[in-house]
């Protein structure tokens, strides 16, 4: 994992000096700590910060073909990269073991539509000659943000990379590409994906899952430094655990919570039924006042739901950074399958159907940015079993009546994994990240004191015309202001948060 930043000129004369990538590059020395380049030409810049995680004796970027006449920087994991690999090897001279070489090798042979190959997460900027190629992953897992100023194209891994350069700035949608002569096209679909899916009911929808997940957790170990596992003792989290053991022997496990959590509590019984290398830190209320404005600042955010949640995502990285350099997390499970308490409101399956393809659309502006910003704060890279392409497809083809049964949440994924964890820990009801952690209601109570009825109507409507929805998060916005402007609320897509309802 690792941060990119760059330019490009639009126009093939620019009279404005650009701003030098090392500064945007220093505001992201955390998501790439081992090494950094850059490269120049008239036209662009490329810059990289890295995070190693493959090759680690080498695969510095930039990276060029044999020729000189392509330069990329990349940031992610493409998993199927050694198949990848195979294939090229007869015709391209490789001289890393990375996946970022594969990259710019199938953008040779396939230009544009080379994103259709990777199976993976990833952003990526690479320079072609006289023109520029950016590419975002289907579901934006990482992130990539860009602005246009004076004819001249900006880009960065994070918000206030570009802050430097203007306060103008746009997120880069996900499931795109955008080519400097081609412009911009959409190369995945989240809801052509859902009706195709739908249409294609599966014969055996337990086993399907079982074997999608297994799949996709076995892939995600792919690593030349320690892999270990976020574990807060919940359904999911703990089949991902389990999952990884049969494979690491030495599997570290990692919970965080308050005294008055329960995460902690189910997390060690999960560690001692699988037999993991388990460790546990547990805060203070001191301790999160203090934290807060840090983890405001690297989540780049003051959604109140996202703000709680990421408390404990920060603490935990902190206490994984240790001992491994990747996690296995939970995300995105209770998107496809059904795991929040309102879904069981919905008691039309199309309507059910509808709402979670919505809610996993929208990943990237809420859970996948805290997992991203909480590890990358502490150089860790973190990656999601369940957003597994293949996976996805499997989700999406499972009837919604199978993901919320008997009035219990995500129903098919308990009953196609009975017998690998006990039933108390399989059968165990949904929480809230933040409540299990303990975390939940701390700065509520904070914002309620500190934050007098009259101050919360004044201040509750921003200039931009968001309206705040409780003092809790005028609380975190307060602090949210310090590090970044109004103008740049855009890039949040501000919508009512599953973990919030």
């Amino acid at each position: 994992m690792c941060g990119i930043a760059g330019y490009f000129d639009l126009e093939r004369t620019s009279s404005r000096k650009p701003i030098p990538v090392a500064a945007m590059l220093e505001k992201l020395q955390h998501r790439g700590p081992d090494d950094s380049g850059v490269w120049q030409s008239e036209r662009a810049a490329l810059g990289h910060t890295r995070l190693s995680i493959i090759d680690v004796p080498g695969g510095h970027q930039p990276i060029a073909n044999e020729d000189g006449s392509l330069h990329i920087v990349y940031n992610g994991e493409i998993y199927n990269f050694q198949n990848l690999r195979a294939t090229l090897a007869s015709r391209h001279r490789l001289r890393t073991r990375t996946d970022t070489e594969v990259v710019i090798h199938c953008y040779e042979e396939h230009g544009p539509d080379c994103v259709k190959l990777f199976d993976g997460m990833f952003a990526f900027a690479l320079a072609d000659g006289d023109e520029l190629f950016l590419a975002r992953d289907p579901l934006g897992v990482k992130p990539l943000y860009y602005a246009i100023v004076d004819g001249r194209l900006y880009f960065a891994s994070e918000i206030k990379a570009l802050l430097s350069v203007t306060e103008q700035i746009k997120e880069f949608p996900p499931g795109h590409w955008y080519h400097s002569a081609l412009g911009w096209r959409q190369y995945f679909d989240l809801d052509a994906w859902a009706a195709s899916a739908i249409e294609h009911r599966l014969s055996d929808p337990e086993r399907t899952l079982r074997d999608s997940l297994t799949a996709a957790v076995e892939k995600r170990l792919v690593s030349d430094v320690p892999v270990g596992v976020f574990l807060s003792g919940g359904l999911d989290s703990s089949l991902i655990a389990a999952l990884m053991k049969q494979h690491i022997p030495t599997l570290h496990s990692f919970s965080v919570g308050t005294a008055h959590g329960q995460d902690p509590l189910y997390a060690r019984r999960v560690a001692d039924y699988l037999g993991t290398v388990h460790h546990e830190y547990i805060y203070t209320e001191a301790e999160m006042l203090t934290i807060l404005p840090t983890v405001i600042y690297h989540l780049e955010s003051f959604d109140f739901a996202l703000v709680r949640s990421a408390i404990a995502n920060y603490f935990v990285a902190r206490l994984a950074r240790d001992f491994v350099k990747v996690v296995l997390v939970g995300e995105g499970s209770d998107e496809l399958f059904g795991g929040y308490h309102y879904l069981k409101e919905i008691t039309d399956e199309e309507r059910l159907h509808r709402e979670l393809v919505t809610i996993t659309s929208r990943l990237h502006n809420t859970n996948l940015q805290r997992v991203d910003r909480m590890t990358m704060a502490h150089s860790i890279e973190g990656r999601e079993p369940y957003l597994d392409l293949d996976l996805l497809k499997t989700a999406l083809a499972i009837p919604p009546e199978l993901k919320q049964r008997h009035g219990v949440e995500k129903w098919v994924l308990r009953k196609a994994f009975e017998g690998a964890l006990p039933d108390e820990i399989l059968w165990r009801q949904k929480e809230k990240f933040s409540r299990g952690a303990g975390s939940a209601l701390v700065f509520e109570q904070i914002a309620e004191r500190e934050i007098s009825d009259g101050e919360f109507e004044r201040e509750r409507h921003l200039p931009n015309g968001l309206t705040l929805r409780s003092k809790e998060e005028l609380y975190y916005y307060r602090i949210w202001r310090r590090f970044f402007p109004d103008s740049v609320i855009e890039c949040l897509s501000w919508t009512t948060r599953p973990e919030a309802r």
